[in-house]
Parts: C-alpha cells; structure tokens; sequence
C-alpha cells in the first residue's frame, strides 16, 4: 500500500530508533473523584460485557504515544477512557505507545470534560483524534453535566461527522456496536449521572458487581420460584386427594 492511500505510513514514530525515554505518569490527578469514578465505570463495563474476549484493549488515564515530536515536546495525551480492537488483550501495558503496536492507534475514545478542559477536548483533541489518530468514534461528557455528551464518527474521508441522538439522548458507538446514554444510579458511593453503555436492545451493560449481584438475585427468585412450584403441586395432590374419597376411594391405596 502506497503512502498517499495510507497517511499513517508516514509518521515520524516509524523511525528506525523510536525513543526509549518514556514517561508513564506525570503525577496530574484527575479534575475529580466523579472523574476517576466515571472513567472506571467505562473501562470496567466493557470488560464486564466483552469478558469472554480477549483481542482488545481499554484503558484510562494513560499516556498514548504516537511520535518522536510528540515525546520531545512532552505533548502527553492521555484520554480518560480508549479502546483499541483486535489486539492481544492480555499484554501488559504502562500506556499505549503506538509504535509498539503495530501502528495501531485507538477505536474509540471519551474524554470526560470539565470546564477547565471543555474547550480543549472539543477542539484540539478532537482535531488531533480525527486528523492523525484517525479514532472511528470520539466521545466527551462532563459528569457535573447530564446535558453535555456528544459524539462524533469518522467518515469515509477520514472527518468526524456529528452523531444524532436518539430519543432517548444516547449515541451509538459502531465500533463497540454499542451505546452510549447517562444513568442516575450510586457508584462507589457517589449518586451521580453517569455515562454509561447499553447494549443493541438497550439494555444496560452492568459492571462486575452489578452483574454479580443481578446474578445473586436471579438465583434467589429461581429458588422461590421452585419452592412456589412445589408447593402448588402438593396443593394440587392434596385437592385430588380429597377428591376421591369424596367418591369413596382411598387415596393411599391408589
């Protein structure tokens, strides 16, 4: 494939002696404990509703590195939730550093937003997530603010377009086949309206101990609903019972 179909050949992290001098944590908090919150129940949502797969990556809070100028210039990029498709989920990973990645760079990306950041996530990052990541779907959402979600999809001439709503307020995230709409709920004791995915029949896809307990729950109604049978058939048995020695027939004899 030539360099003129392919604009990704050509990125300066392809040089022959990448660097090696990477920093993994710059010692930044995020804006918030809602933020850090918001951004686990991305990642660990994904892994509880893939968790039978093994050829993708998500993550948060990491440095991705995609260039020798970007690491001079300690331009770090590090997007509050990403996902990266069919690669080996199973590798441990400090950050995502694209050239040790076959060249892969994120599927899909949130960035959760805060009034010191807004601006910023919709303009410089969105740029740089459509014009040299080339993400397929882009996402931002200020967890103090239901209203703000908003997406985007890359089309076929590699420029994000704005994704509709539906009516309920969510976007769909076709590389996750997807969606994503907020949810009021407690999490990690913290009453907020998070954003959330849902699966293709909206329903939502519950965490690791949303989907233990649903799991628990499921299992105690299975348990009532088997002691309701029982005794429906003893209450049944009983009626025949009755019934015929009302016609002079001993039951016990039968």
């Amino acid at each position: 494939m030539t360099t003129e179909n392919n604009p990704r050949a050509i990125l300066d992290w392809e040089h022959p002696t990448p660097p090696t001098d990477l920093i993994f944590d710059d010692g930044e908090p995020l804006e918030s404990n809602r933020h850090r919150i918001a951004m686990n129940v991305l990642i660990r949502s994904l892994q509880q509703a893939w968790a039978d797969r093994n050829d993708f990556f998500t993550g948060g809070n990491m440095f991705i590195y995609y260039s020798s100028a970007q690491v001079r210039n300690q331009d770090f990029r590090g997007p509050d939730f990403f996902a990266v498709l069919n690669v080996d989920g199973t590798n441990s990973r400090q950050g995502w550093v694209v050239w040790e990645e076959n060249g892969r760079y994120p599927d899909v990306i949130v960035e959760l937003m805060s009034p010191s950041t807004a601006k910023i996530d919709q303009t410089v990052k969105k740029d740089l997530y459509e014009q040299t990541f080339h993400t397929s779907d882009y996402f931002v959402y200020d967890p103090f603010d239901s209203t703000s979600l908003q997406g985007w999809h890359l089309d076929h001439d590699q420029q994000y377009q704005s994704l509709t709503p539906n009516e309920r307020g969510w976007l769909w995230c076709q590389k996750l086949s997807l969606w994503l709409g907020t949810y009021e709920g407690t999490i990690d004791r913290e009453t907020a309206v998070w954003l959330r995915f849902y699966d293709v029949a909206g329903n939502l896809v519950l965490l690791p101990d949303e989907a233990a307990a649903f799991q628990a729950q499921a299992a105690v109604a299975e348990v009532e609903a088997a002691a309701v049978r029982e005794e429906a058939a003893a209450a049944q048995v009983a009626r025949l019972a009755a019934r015929l020695r009302e016609l002079g027939e001993n039951p016990d004899l039968l």
